[in-house]
């Protein structure tokens, strides 16, 4: 394995986050953490980093990590446990059969983890049931990709944004959940200013900040726009003639299905769909970019060749600045699908055919080849509650929070006879309801490699020593192999051997048949994977030009990957989600991310300043809807639908349509029990593709009979008793929780402090304003806030107490009092900028103080300047100040 980096040695690795893929250069301080910067090197990100990237050198203590291997809670040795796994699952296998056995692996593993996984299941255990957390984010594209080239193949690159005159954004907070994207996007646009900007989104996100036009259409009606355009851009003569009668095939059918599409589905003013197909018919260099609005539906397969269609029709794909993208949500998803991680394809872009499955037996010199493709996600899931899957295997992902109808998954994994996590953190929905726990490495102790969404491969390096026992996932994977007789074919000494060896199965026989190839590198030595720099697949053996390939980019000429080599125009008719509103759930539930989170915040919630910025899960909806439900900002609703309920805090929002309402898919039972949005999220599927419709759920809202708000500061964890709702944040030294509840509020007193005192020893002293602290040789150790209403401010009030190392008698007096630390400090309003800490009060005040442009916040407060995430809320606030400063 990878040797960790000595101190103050600069290390060039790839961040851990979303599908952009962006270089780091971390520099290990030798006490644990590292120094974080964009490395300016890497063609991804050329420097940048986002928020969360800026903040990986606060998520890399160790105090959550998972050390040691546990069998039913009881720390065993590395024998006992893998010998326990490796008997389990022989066992499954010859009393149930193979297709007893699952494996649930994430796009957080590295490609050579990934390889590993997939190589055991599908070759060694003859099981095709290993399914990853990909499949909620791009399955449908995925799909999409096959049915119209052949190929799970993205055509172009990132730099195609920046050359495009035309970008359409459909289904896409790009300013939040690819920040960096957005960055060069923005910046592009400064400097070719007649680039337009579309975004196709229900909500106005902070992405429209940038666009010409925001298409705020019905909620699933994607189908019906694009069926609109490509009609459309048929009558104007765009036809790419030569291409279209060379290159595909079925145009006549897509157009009979498209002309009959109702574009009144799409509930858009007609002069706005005008513009869009006009801007979309003159502009040559086009490129769309979707993401998870597109795929996570039930038609999300449609939706995907929907536009693709209107790609292939104007021979729009392949060249400079055009094409259509999938922008993947994870740091690694890419790399999945290369090893054939998803379980309806087989390896390195090899499918279940008799050829393929024959050509990686060979390879492999499998022992039980797998021979049909397996359960997806949610069906794996369904199975394993029934009682199907006996033994499962989950992998750096937590989908006892991440996936639709999340309680219903954890009672599957509590009832599962033989439940095995491989996962770096000691705690999480799904690690509690597992019976055997694997400690493995996190990202900044990883080795490997991990491919973006432009497939781009880059090299993942580790700058810190594990902790204690944990081990890299292809070493467990290869220690059970050898448990159960396969070590001849799990003998890697290294990640260098299996990449190798990857890299080797995308060339075998492969003779640019398959667009996949990365058989340049099947040789590479040790010292060659070690120094490997970022590179754009296919890079065939002899750096010999691919056959389909130009630039790096695919399809300029043609030369599909269906045996015809032609695309398909695929017939498309609009269907409405599965679950439609009714009038016991009238409202439409849309779930997602925020901007400095990221899935279930294992790594992100551990860091202070990305706890500011949205510090507990809200439930946002039209005013016209909160009004008709009785809600205002701050209230705690229920959220309920046909399959579960949580409770949130209330934030009205003119940036959704009347009927929808829209919530963060990120907290957990660990940071908010009843916050766990997807306990209520529908398990609908698309019929081909298997991808959750995480974006539609039919859900009612209803306000919380509250009758008391509280905060609590406490440098000790707090148990905390039976509460409506509770949210835990990251301080600077403590915890905070923000809580509510329906009990009178002296009952809630009574629990609350007893709770803070159990853990928080020091004498209580009660304040005024319902606040009583635990104060222990003149150090604050706890704080307890309670009263009838919310008060955002009361954390930006208490906090400074909390970083005082003894109160002084006027402090505590202060405190008791419930005034403020010092003399200015005021409520600041909510963080803004993570990457500086900039409030929005500070930026308010700026832009009173005269700072109308986003250079002059900058230079005042320095908000906006880094990574530039913040720069669309930036743009919002002075907008808004302008009303006021004109009356």
């Amino acid at each position: 394995m990878g040797e960790a980096a000595p101190a103050m040695t600069p290390v060039r690795t790839t961040c851990p986050y979303c599908g952009v893929g962006c270089g780091i250069v971390a520099t290990p301080d030798g006490q644990g953490g590292a120094e974080i910067a964009g490395d300016p090197e890497h063609p991804a990100s050329r420097g940048r980093l986002c928020s969360k990237g800026a903040a990986l050198g606060e998520t890399l203590s160790l105090e959550d990590r998972l050390r040691h291997p546990e069998i039913d809670g009881r720390r065993v040795s590395w024998d006992r446990a893998l010998d326990a796994v490796a008997q389990g699952i022989g066992e499954v296998v010859a009393q149930h059969g193979p297709e007893a056995v699952a494996f649930y692996v994430s796009g957080q593993l590295l490609t050579e983890d990934y390889y590993a996984a997939n190589k055991l299941s599908k070759g060694f255990l003859g099981t095709a049931n290993i399914d990853t957390n990909s499949r909620l984010c791009m399955a449908s594209s995925v799909a999409g990709h096959k049915r119209a080239f052949g190929s799970d193949t993205v055509p172009g690159l990132y730099e195609d944004f920046e050359l495009a005159d035309l970008v359409v954004l459909v289904g896409s907070n790009l300013a939040w959940c690819h920040p960096v994207l957005f960055q060069r996007l923005e910046a592009a646009k400064r400097e070719r200013p007649h680039t337009k900007i579309v975004v196709i989104d229900p909500r106005r996100t902070e992405t429209c900040d940038i666009a010409d036009l925001h298409l705020a259409l019905k909620p699933g009606s994607d189908v019906a726009l694009f069926n609109g355009l490509l009609a459309e851009l048929e009558r104007r003569g765009a036809r790419a003639k030569r291409f279209v009668e060379r290159h595909t095939i079925g145009l006549d059918d897509a157009l009979i299905a498209a002309r009959a599409t109702d574009l009144g589905d799409c509930d858009l003013p007609a002069g706005d769909m005008a513009t869009f197909f006009d801007w979309f018919a003159k502009a040559e260099k086009t490129v769309t970019l979707y993401s998870q609005g597109v795929n996570q539906s039930s038609a999300g397969v449609d939706k995907v060749n929907a536009l693709i269609n209107c790609h292939l029709l104007t021979g729009r794909i392949g060249r400079p600045g055009m094409g259509p993208f999938s922008i993947t949500g994870q740091p690694n998803a890419m790399g999945g699908r290369e090893v054939g991680a998803l379980s309806n394809t087989l390896a390195a872009h090899m499918e279940f055919t008799p050829a393929d499955i024959d050509r990686v037996g060979r390879f492999w010199r499998a022992t039980r080849m797998a021979r049909r493709p397996g359960l997806k996600a949610v069906d794996l899931f369904d199975a394993l509650g029934r009682g199907e899957i006996k033994a499962v295997w989950i992998m750096a992902t937590n989908p006892a929070a991440s996936l639709p109808n999340a309680d219903a998954v954890r009672a599957a994994l509590k009832g599962c006879e033989l439940s095995i996590v491989s996962e770096a953190v000691r705690a999480s929905d799904t690690v509690d309801a597992c019976r055997i726990r694997l400690p493995a490495l996190a990202w900044a102790e990883k080795d490997g490699t991990v491919t973006n969404s432009e497939r781009g491969i880059s090299r993942q390096r580790p700058f810190l020593p594990p902790p204690d026992e944990a081990r890299q996932d292809w070493w467990i994977i290869a220690e059970v192999a050898r448990r159960l007789g396969f070590g001849e074919a799990f003998a890697w000494r290294s990640a260098a051997d299996i990449f190798r060896e990857h890299a080797a199965l995308s060339a075998f026989e492969n003779e640019g048949t398959r667009d996949f190839d990365i058989g340049a590198h099947a040789d590479l030595d040790d010292r060659g994977y070690e120094t490997l720099a970022p590179f754009v697949w296919p890079a065939p053996a002899g750096d010999k030009p691919s056959a389909n390939s130009e630039g790096g980019r695919f399809f300029a000429e043609g030369g599909f990957f269906h045996p015809d080599r032609r695309a398909r125009f695929i017939v498309i008719a609009p269907r409405e989600p599965l679950h439609a509103p009714t009038d016991e759930w009238p409202l439409r539930l849309n779930t997602g991310r925020v901007r400095d989170q990221w899935h279930t915040m294992t790594r992100t919630g551990k860091s202070v300043r990305l706890a500011g910025h949205r510090p507990e899960p809200t439930i946002e909806l039209h005013q016209i809807d909160a009004t008709a439900r009785h809600l205002a900002d701050g209230d705690i609703a229920e959220v309920t639908s046909l399959w579960g309920r949580a409770a949130l805090r209330v934030h009205v929002t003119d940036a959704l349509r009347p009927g929808d309402a829209f919530a963060a898919m990120h907290w957990t039972a660990q940071v908010s029990r009843a916050g766990r949005i997807n306990a209520a999220v529908n398990p609908a599927v698309d019929p081909i593709s298997g991808q959750p419709e995480l974006k539609h759920t039919p859900v009612e809202i209803r306000r919380l009979p509250i009758l008391w708000h509280g905060t609590i500061l406490a440098r000790r964890p707090v148990m905390l008793p039976e509460v409506s709702y509770w949210a835990r944040i990251r301080g600077a030294g403590y915890h905070a929780w923000l809580l509510a509840g329906e009990q009178p509020l002296e009952t809630a007193r009574r629990a609350l402090s007893a709770a803070v005192r159990a853990t928080n020893p020091g004498p209580w002293l009660d304040g005024q304003q319902g606040l009583g602290a635990v104060i222990g040789d003149g150090r604050l150790e706890a704080v307890l806030a309670l009263g009838e209403t919310c008060n955002e401010a009361v954390r930006d009030r208490l906090a400074p107490f909390m970083a005082i190392g003894r109160l002084g008698v006027e402090q505590r007096n202060l405190l008791l009092r419930g005034d403020d630390a010092a003399d200015g400090v005021v409520w600041r309003g909510g963080e803004i900028c993570a990457c500086f800490g900039v409030s929005c009060a500070a930026v308010e005040t700026a832009i009173a103080d005269g700072a109308a442009s986003l250079d002059a916040i900058g230079a005042i407060t320095r908000a906006g300047t880094n990574c530039g995430s913040c720069r669309p809320e930036i743009r919002a606030l002075v907008r808004a100040a302008r009303p006021r400063k004109a009356a």
